[in-house]
């Protein structure tokens, strides 16, 4: 698979000057985790959810969570579970059919169900990429962490972890520093299972009785601010130590009314106009989803946890390196630039300063690997078009 693969290779041909590169699950994990992208969250008990992840993967996901927990009643859970055995099985005869398949991840409750659950698919486990642990602790993830070692040695299949940082006791002033060095502590015992990590902004929100508006983005809120940061401070950092922390999920999508895709399509943005697209936008409530991926990024996160289908195509648009960041980022990483020094960019309208600007170089073509490099003339209405199939 690859970003931007569903559509035509004459279009990214025009559209990038480097094109994504392809990957699979057994790709390496530095590349499965800059690749996530917008992690498409389903609950577990849709009843033709095969056909749904096949069709989602031929509108360009590349990553899906298949949700057992918050997604789902209490009571729906042992249901669920067996509806999970039986969309794995007649997905890998979609796939067998030649049927794109995302990564899949499934969200537990529990560290039993981690093992059970991977003897339960059978021979269809070849299509899970790993498991989602909510509400993760150093003590209450542990023993997921463990589970994950055990379901791995017994099926002779590397499954990733996606622990969610959303509890109370890393959200609370109190307990925030102890609950984060344990969770470093844990994450970096089982470094080579952990993929990325995905913050629950959601569930820090309830915990005040706060809930964000369509216009107001996860950094408006200043509580949930102050914890991304110190998330990304103690567990992001690119030192060696860091890992993926992916974007929080946006709750809004819009009305059955006002699909996305037919709003683009009314719109005149084809002629040309940026500033049209984002009045679109704007009218079909993403403005805030735009500001808010845009802040992700700014803010040291790649990738986000989505719950809708039309938020794929912006988070993916906005993904992809331009020819300016990329132009910068070669120039800075140069050999003959190992010794630090000055320049100015090749665009002429900023400094590049080697030594402090080395480690976003190098997340920038990392980022550019997996998402491409936009041609010198495109932008980001052109990318989100070609998403769209306009």
């Amino acid at each position: 698979m690859r970003h931007f693969g569903h559509i035509p290779a004459a279009s990214r041909d025009r559209l990038f000057h480097r094109q994504p590169c392809e990957f699979d699950a057994d790709s390496p994990a530095a590349v499965l985790s800059a690749a996530l992208g917008a992690t498409l969250y389903s609950p577990a008990t849709r009843p033709r959810l095969a056909e749904d992840v096949a069709k989602q993967a031929g509108h360009g996901v590349v990553s899906m969570v298949l949700c057992l927990e918050d997604s789902i009643d209490d009571a729906d859970v042992e249901e669920a579970e067996a509806n999970l055995v039986r969309q794995f099985s007649a997905l890998a005869d979609l796939r067998d059919a030649g049927a794109e398949v995302p990564l899949l991840f499934i969200r537990v409750r529990h560290p039993e169900q981690i093992p059970t659950l991977t003897e339960r698919l059978g021979p269809a486990r070849r299509l899970l990429s790993g498991f989602v642990l909510p509400k993760f602790t150093e003590a209450r993830g542990v023993p997921f962490l463990e589970a994950l070692g055990a379901a791995e040695a017994a099926t002779g299949r590397r499954l990733f972890a996606m622990p969610v940082l959303e509890s109370p006791e890393l959200l609370y002033l109190e307990t925030r520093t102890d609950t984060l060095l344990g969770i470093a502590r844990a994450v970096d015992k089982y470094r080579e299972r952990v993929l990325a990590l995905r913050l629950g902004v959601t569930d820090f929100c309830s915990a005040y009785g706060l809930r964000r508006s369509q216009e107001m983005t996860a950094y408006d809120v200043r509580i949930v601010t102050s914890v991304i940061a110190d998330v990304v401070n103690v567990l992001g950092r690119s030192d060696g130590t860091g890992f993926t922390i992916t974007g929080p999920v946006w709750e809004y999508f819009p009305a059955p009314e006002r699909m996305f895709k037919p709003q683009l399509r009314r719109s005149p943005f084809l002629e040309g106009s940026a500033e049209e697209l984002r009045t679109a936008l704007i009218e079909r409530d993403m403005d805030g989803l735009l500001r808010e991926i845009e802040l992700d990024r700014a803010n040291g996160l790649l990738g986000k946890t989505c719950i809708h289908p039309t938020h794929v195509a912006p988070v993916h648009a906005l993904s992809v390196v331009s020819h300016e960041e990329y132009s910068d980022a070669r120039d800075i990483l140069r050999p003959e630039r190992g010794g630090g020094g000055v320049l100015r960019s090749a665009y002429t309208n900023k400094m590049n300063e080697v030594k402090p600007h080395r480690a976003w170089a190098e997340r920038t073509l990392q980022r550019a690997e997996v998402f491409g490099v936009a041609a010198a003339d495109v932008g980001f209405v052109d990318l989100l078009a070609a998403c769209l199939g306009d």
